[in-house]
């Protein structure tokens, strides 16, 4: 990708120092685009540089063009193809990252002809975008993949990988400590901070204030603290519809061999896939009851696994009728429980605030596209590659939701 400077909007005064509160992975992302491409000094507060509760480092890391909105295919197609690139762009020295990037594909299953209709509808805006899918019918579902029980399908979408477009998963951690190392060699500095307050002269965020009693002077500000972004928010008196809701993912192992198998998505919400070694799955579902805010990630549903999950996937994999939980773990969605999708750009009635957060499961994915285009935004005063403007923070209060269908 060109690192020409691009034009800043007129009367734009570009922020000199510009402090990032959250260093997961579009914190991280941020912070190396605004330093590498763009000559601005960064500092990023992470509480915790352990990253054991972060959202970056407990996601499964799909990705995925199968979307039911052009902003969220348009991410997902830049992030991926920063991804399949990630060791040239990445690079520092000799060192080059490597995520485990690979392109399988999803497979949305449809059960009613509302499900399949919507489907539809979905492959007609993905088409306008060169998102390649192909849709099948029970017995062409059954001939490709011999190993799924059919008998009460009515359509599968698959995202076929090309030239142009793919689906996969990939080591979100690995690209997350890529973006951070990257960023450090441009100059940028991480300090593990927990950042409590801000001081403001007027409408400008002048001072971020640290637990340790230490502040740190800013031009600029960027909140990206996943899950916790609303209550940093809130010492700004911005109010984020942005919260906590534990997922939990569960590996186990069954006697088949699926490893060339795509992501695949049940009707009832259940999902599973591969893992590299032969007879290895990771697999979750939506929680059951209530999704409650902050519940602790060391309670995970086990009940979930046995009750829900496992008659699904037994259901549509007979050979998973046996199979062994090996591991399982939870982690936060960083929900946006407006519209499901991210809150990107300027926080309304500060100045020089802006945010990256809300994404609801997709920002690991999206990470590297809305991390050029916020730090475009920041330094030059417009988005340049991709007009992230659908995403505003402003239409919550407009009550102007992004209709994103395709949300698991």
């Amino acid at each position: 990708m060109s690192t020409a400077p691009v034009p800043t909007a007129p009367s734009f005064v570009a922020p000199q120092h510009v402090v990032i509160v959250g260093g997961g992975v579009m914190g991280a992302s941020t912070a190396w685009w605004l330093a590498a491409h763009h000559g601005v000094r960064v500092t990023v507060l992470e509480r915790d540089a352990s990253y054991a509760r972060a959202s970056s480092a407990l996601s499964v890391c799909a990705i995925r063009q199968q979307f039911s909105t052009a902003i969220n295919v348009q991410l997902s197609q830049r992030s991926l193809a920063f991804y399949r690139d990630i060791a040239q762009q990445l690079a520092v020295g000799n060192d080059r990252p490597a995520i485990g990037l690979v392109e399988p594909g999803y497979l949305y299953l449809a059960a009613t002809s509302t499900g399949a209709e919507v489907l539809r509808a979905q492959q007609r805006l993905q088409r306008e975008y060169t998102v390649h899918t192909a849709h099948m019918e029970p017995d062409a579902l059954r001939a490709r993949f011999p190993w799924l029980h059919t008998g009460d399908l009515v359509l599968g979408s698959l995202g076929v990988s090309t030239a142009t477009s793919g689906e996969g998963w990939f080591d979100g951690y690995a690209a997350l400590q890529a973006f951070r190392h990257a960023a450090v060699a441009a100059g940028v500095e991480f300090r593990e901070a927990d950042a409590v307050g801000f001081t403001r002269r007027d409408a400008h965020v002048t001072v971020v204030h640290l637990a340790s009693g230490k502040s740190v002077t800013c031009d600029a500000v960027v909140v990206a603290a996943g899950a916790w972004s609303a209550r940093v928010a809130e010492w700004l008196d911005v109010s984020l519809p942005v919260r906590a809701r534990k997922r939990d993912v569960f590996a186990f192992e069954a006697d088949v061999d699926l490893r060339h198998a795509p992501l695949v998505i049940d009707p009832s919400g259940v999902w599973f896939r591969p893992e590299v070694q032969r007879g290895r799955f990771l697999c979750g579902a939506p929680p059951r009851g209530e999704d409650t805010d902050d519940l602790p990630l060391e309670q995970v549903d086990h009940g979930l696994f046995d009750e829900v999950i496992w008659p699904v996937l037994a259901a549509r994999v007979p050979a998973f009728d046996a199979l062994r939980v090996t591991a399982s773990w939870a982690g936060y969605y960083e929900m946006n429980t407006f519209d499901h999708n991210g809150l990107v750009g300027s926080l309304p009635g500060v100045s020089n605030a802006y945010t990256a957060c809300g994404f609801s499961g997709h920002g690991l994915q999206q990470a590297p596209a809305v991390g050029r285009a916020l730090a475009e935004r920041i330094a030059t005063g417009a988005y340049h590659t991709l007009d992230l403007a659908p995403l505003r923070v402003e239409r919550v209060a407009d009550n102007l939701p992004v209709h994103e269908a395709n949300v698991i």
